[in-house]
């Protein structure tokens, strides 16, 4: 079940990062500007459709950031990490096998993955 004052809250935080008005972010994911304004005041609890669209206009929001608030935002690619430390090169072999991925679980239920 979503929080209602947290998934407010991150609402705004899209908003803010981005610059823009409720008004404009309800233009932007095609509601009206009342449903954004009922839920930013804790009226109205966000429909799926309303999630989905977020997700699909904003593609730095990661769908279970906004709907549990655990994971990254601004999304974090593989690439992103990957650039920063190397951690998988063309000659990482184990028994002769080359690493093509690496998942790392954290204890708060996130999780980030390295691609080769």
């Amino acid at each position: 079940m979503i929080n209602s004052d947290e998934f407010t809250n991150r609402l705004k935080k899209i908003m803010d990062y981005y610059a823009i008005s409720a008004a404009l972010f309800a233009d932007k994911i095609g509601v009206q500007r009342s449903s954004i304004s009922h839920i930013l005041s804790g009226r109205n609890k966000p429909s799926l459709d309303f999630i989905l669209k977020i997700t699909l206009v904003f593609e730095d929001v990661d769908l279970y950031w906004l709907i549990h608030g655990k994971g990254h935002f601004p999304k974090k690619t593989p690439s992103d990490d990957y650039s920063s430390t190397p951690i998988l090169t063309t000659s990482t072999c184990f028994d002769g096998k080359k690493i093509q991925r690496i998942v790392v679980f954290y204890t708060d239920g996130t999780f980030d993955e390295y691609y080769k």
